[in-house]
Formats: structure tokens, sequence, C-alpha cells
């Protein structure tokens, strides 16, 4: 008989869970394991709200399995090592993003693409190897084998740096993949949300022309000022859009709900690159006769491997790049999530889970 999540491992830890499909967290006891000679204990500090935390606890993928703690953007502080674990120490700052696990051995672990093998155990709602369920960052503890522990650079702030281990290496990884990093050429950015923001400080660092793509103009003046933008591209205006047709070297397409390709496949150059991230509930509608004509290429990518994650943290805090956080305590994580879905956040939320969780137990 599977036991509780109180009883399934030998140490205590508290967080905040969505029990069903209303996606509603609350307070949630559970156990977290032993740490074995490969293992990191992490005192989280601090954990990110990623989209896919909604999207998971109120089951809109349909594979979510209650309870269900969320939080794939973990920073926090290394309480115990394992024998075998030597490149991290007590008190050292450290990150979990969205894996903590996977075969070790097939061609894509081979190849530091840990986040495309076929038996890579996400880090909430998967089954791990001992049969066990995950569980995520919102809450006070985890324990993660080294592998999968990323060291996050002294000189980066831990609420800024949370969001970079999903939203950061989630743009990073295609730009590299897709070559989509000469400088002076021009990356269009659909979006400008938590991946979004994150990608145009990455373009910029990688020294492109960067164009922002929205629906409306609201977030103009942001872009442009505060993230650094060279323009932008409202894609409701048929005038603007027309002179923008034929402009763009590559796109990142962050938009998660279901929209138009046509319109974006048309700023493209001939052999431009358009690479989609969001993740929309129905597919979208793909025309075909631009790829032939341009020569344009529709691609996607999930993440990326520890390797390249470490890259990107590196990459970033040598650019003195974060996210835009707004903290949260864990007891606002109910309106975080409302507000998450009408998209009403700059750019990220990110939970002071170290300062905040001992308080809201009931």
């Amino acid at each position: 008989m599977a036991k509780s999540p109180e009883e399934e491992h030998p140490h205590k830890a508290f967080g905040w869970a969505a029990k069903d499909s209303s996606g509603v967290l609350s307070p949630f006891h559970f156990t977290r394991r032993d740490n074995g000679v490969e293992d990191v204990t992490i005192k989280i500090l601090y954990c990110g709200v990623c989209h896919s935390d909604l999207h998971a606890a109120k089951n809109e993928w349909g594979f979510s399995r209650y309870p269900l703690v969320p939080g794939h953007e973990i920073v926090g502080i290394v309480t115990k090592i394992g024998s075998n674990v030597k490149k991290f120490k007590v008190d050292d700052q450290v990150g979990v993003g969205v894996m903590v696990n996977s075969c070790k051995s097939c061609e894509y672990c081979d190849q530091d693409s840990e986040n495309y093998c076929p038996k890579m155990i996400f880090t909430y709602n998967a089954q791990n190897y001992d049969g066990t369920k995950t569980y995520g960052g919102y809450s006070d503890t985890i324990v993660v084998d080294h592998h999968f522990v990323l060291r996050i650079p002294d000189s980066m702030p831990a609420d800024g740096a949370a969001p970079l281990l999903c939203a950061g290496i989630t743009v990073y990884s295609p730009m590299k993949y897709y070559g989509m990093t000469e400088p002076g050429k021009h990356l269009g950015i659909v979006g400008l949300g938590g991946l979004g923001h994150v990608a145009v400080k990455i373009g910029k660092a990688f020294g492109l022309k960067v164009t922002v793509i929205s629906s409306s103009s609201r977030k103009e003046r942001e872009a442009l000022d505060r993230l650094g933008a060279d323009s932008f591209l409202v894609s409701s205006d048929p005038e603007k859009m027309k002179a923008a047709f034929g402009t763009m070297d590559y796109i990142i397409d962050t938009v998660s709900a279901v929209h138009a390709l046509a319109p974006l496949l048309s700023l493209l150059k001939t052999n431009g690159k358009l690479v989609t991230l969001g993740l929309p509930e129905k597919p979208l509608e793909l025309p075909i006769f631009p790829l032939v004509l341009g020569r344009k290429l529709v691609g996607g990518s999930d993440i990326g491997g520890m390797k390249e994650t470490q890259e990107m943290l590196d990459f970033c805090a040598k650019h003195n790049i974060t996210s835009d956080v707004e903290v949260i305590r864990m007891d606002q994580i109910n309106t975080a999530m409302e507000r998450l879905a009408k998209s009403d956040v700059r750019y990220r939320f990110v939970t002071d889970v170290a300062n905040s969780l001992s308080q809201s137990q009931l």
C-alpha cells in the first residue's frame, strides 16, 4: 500500500499544494528523502512562479496528480551534501530548475541535453526512480541529486536569479542552438511577460537589434526605456505590421495563448527562423506557403541541459541580467496565480519562501 506524503520519507517538509483542479493552493505537510551520497539538501529561500505552475495546479495539460506542490525556479542554501558531492559545500547559494533527474546514460544525457532524456524527471508532479512523487519549490526544503543542482553566481540577487532557472534558460537555449546570437542581426520577441522580458535582456547582451512585438502599445515605454529594446511593434496595427514585413532575422514567440503564426512569419526575412516557446492548449495553424517560398524555419525548444543552464547563469551574471520580479509572501500565492492568469505581473512573481512560509502554517 502506498504511504501517505507525511510517511513516505524520513524528513518532515512543509509547503503549499494544490489538492484538486480548482488550482487553489493551501498548506501541506509532506516529507523529503534522506540525503544520499550523490545528494544535496537545500533550504529554499526563493521560488519563482512560472506559468507552468498555474497550468499544472489547474490540470490544464491533463496530467496533474494531486496533491501537487509546484515550483521549479528554486534558489536556496546548501545545508547538507553527500559523500560523493565535490562541487558544492554547505552554505553555497544554489539553484534547482525544471528537472531533478534523468537516466544519465542515453544519447541525450551524454550530449548534456538531459532535458530531452526520455526518462527525465520533472521537479514536481512526476514520479522519481524510487517510485515516490516529486514535490517542487513552494516548500521549505528539497533534496536533489547534485548533477541537477546549479551554482548561483555570488553577484546575483537570489530573488532575481530564481526565474532564470526556467525563463532564462528557455530563451537562452534556442538562441544558442538555432544560431540566433550574431551581433547586429534583428530579433523579434513576441510577448513581454516572464520569458519575453528576459529574452530582451539576453538578446541585447548578444549584440542583437531587438524589437518587442505585442498586441497593444501598453508596454511600449517599459520595453524601450526600462528593458532596453530597440523598437516596439504593435501586432494589431496593420500599417505598422506592413512596414515591418521581411525585416527580422529571428523571432522568439513566447505567447502561450492560441494565436496566428502567419503575421509573424511575414515579418521574417528569407531564411528567417521562428522559434515557439509558449505551450498553447490547442494546436496552432501553420501556413506552409511562407515557409516554402521564403525558406523559413519554425522550431521549438524546451529549457536546456545542466551544462548549458550553468553557462546561461554565468552569462547573465557577467552581463548583470536578472529577472524583474515582484516578491510575494507564500500566503499571497493564490492571488498571485489569479493575477498571473491575467498577465498582471511585471514580470515574474517570486515567493520569499524562507521569510514567509513558516508564518503561514495553519
